[in-house]
């Protein structure tokens, strides 16, 4: 049975605690490009971030509203690629320190947390066997 929603796209809404720090690692680390933003009173609040055909919105938490806890708790974002591997090489090029890629469920599957917490995987399909890891392949 079908949907008269017409659904096209699923866009996460991050809040984020600090909107500046959040956006330079979007877009300086992961490759993200602004698409969008809103700017009351000049003041970066919201924008919409696109890699590739995959999309999020980023939002900064008002101030006196930022929740107790862990943020990101509880909601994984995971990215299908074409060479997740290649993507952890070009992450650790910029600096970043992601996870080694290990392979899961058929997968390889390298890990980035967001300065908020929020957990990234970015996975691509392979052939090697459950649970080798990247450095297994080097030696």
């Amino acid at each position: 049975m079908g949907s008269s929603a017409n659904a096209t796209q699923l866009v996460p809404l991050l809040n984020v605690t600090d909107m500046e720090r959040s956006v330079r690692f979007y877009t300086e680390g992961l490759g993200f490009r602004m698409r969008n933003q809103w700017l009351p009173e000049g003041k970066l609040r919201w924008c919409w971030l696109d890699l590739d055909d995959i999309s999020i919105m980023l939002q900064e938490y008002r101030p006196g509203r930022i929740p107790v806890g862990t943020l990101g708790l509880g909601a994984d974002f995971c990215v299908m690629c074409e060479d997740a591997v290649g993507y952890y090489q070009e992450l650790k090029g910029r600096g970043l320190d992601p996870l080694e890629p290990f392979v899961g469920n058929g997968l390889w599957v390298t890990q980035i947390d967001d300065p908020d917490g929020y957990k990234l995987f970015f996975e691509s399909p392979t052939d090697e066997a459950e649970e080798t890891k990247l450095s297994e392949l080097a030696a």
